[in-house]
């Protein structure tokens, strides 16, 4: 503790250094540590693991159980802008708080095109992406399944294109849709700034005007997960399913791509101070230096 407080004094910096050197060697040589530190890897990624299923799955419930609750006064999937507004919401809100319920547990992405954006950007580790992924799919399905029989009439949750939209027109859709909300996750939650606490409300609204945007054309997925789940459950598959694959994919590689292009220019250097709440407390900060745990 004391070390990382002050880096700034010399004989600090040399302890600190020496310590560091110790630590290492043993750590190699010793097969005990390492099966301890293996089980406690082993341990987190199953944590994560079904945080992101119980996640994923509460996540979409509530989601569809609001799309389902708002088509009971329309006719089919978003026909009425009462509808697209109430399933937007529904969407929206419930992933504003799984998220925000979720965030420290597993990360709370929910979402494989999410997933993916946060590994190609090395913000999560590509071992821990690639168990999540399932763990995400599966919750759809449940979450779809769930809704299907507890909840009378028909499913009315999968994506299908609607109002003339063809599927090369909506791979684009999702694209544009997909990248705001990984953009905003990446600069809102994967970026560390004042407001990373406020990150779920923002991922949330992001959803939101997604849905809002793209419903009555797409269906607004923006995550593999959701298109899939409700496919399995109805089972139903358009032959156009593939796109609620690539679109979102797409989607998370652009916004990745223009995240990358920032973080080389070290886009804070552009607008600077605006992580400050006043001048005084920016300075105060500055101080302190990189630990604020004393």
């Amino acid at each position: 503790m004391s070390t990382t407080a002050n880096t700034g004094s010399p004989s600090n910096s040399q302890n600190h250094h020496h310590h560091h050197h110790h630590h290492h060697l043993p750590r190699n040589n010793d097969p005990d540590r390492d099966i301890l530190s293996r089980r406690a890897r082993t341990k987190n990624h199953v944590i994560a693991m079904i945080g992101e299923f119980v996640g994923t799955t509460l996540f979409l419930w509530f989601a569809f159980a609001g799309t389902q609750a708002a088509a009971i006064t329309g006719g089919g999937v978003a026909n009425t802008p009462t509808q697209v507004t109430l399933t937007s919401l529904a969407f929206g809100f419930s992933l504003l708080v799984t998220v925000w319920a979720f965030y420290r547990i597993s990360g709370g992405l929910f979402n494989p095109a999410v997933t993916l954006g946060l590994v190609i950007t090395k913000n999560l580790p590509g071992v821990r992406g690639l168990l999540l992924f399932p763990a995400q799919i599966l919750g759809g399905i449940v979450a779809a399944a769930l809704v299907r029989c507890m909840f009378p009439g028909p499913l009315v949750v999968g994506t299908v294109l609607s109002n003339n939209t063809t599927p090369a027109q909506g791979v684009f859709i999702e694209m544009f849709l997909t990248s705001l909300l990984v953009f905003t996750i990446l600069m809102l939650a994967a970026e560390k700034h004042y407001a990373t606490f406020m990150a779920p409300v923002g991922i949330g609204l992001a959803l939101f005007v997604g849905m809002m945007a793209g419903l009555p054309y797409t269906g607004s997925s923006m995550n593999p997960a959701r298109s899939f789940g409700p496919a399995i459950a109805a089972p139903y598959f358009p032959g156009y399913h593939y796109i609620y694959w690539f679109g979102p994919i797409m989607g998370a590689l652009l916004a990745a791509g223009y995240y990358h292009f920032v973080k080389y220019f070290r886009y804070e250097e552009a607008n600077p101070g605006q992580d400050a709440v006043s001048s005084k407390e920016k300075s105060r900060d500055e101080e302190r230096g990189p630990s604020t745990m004393n």
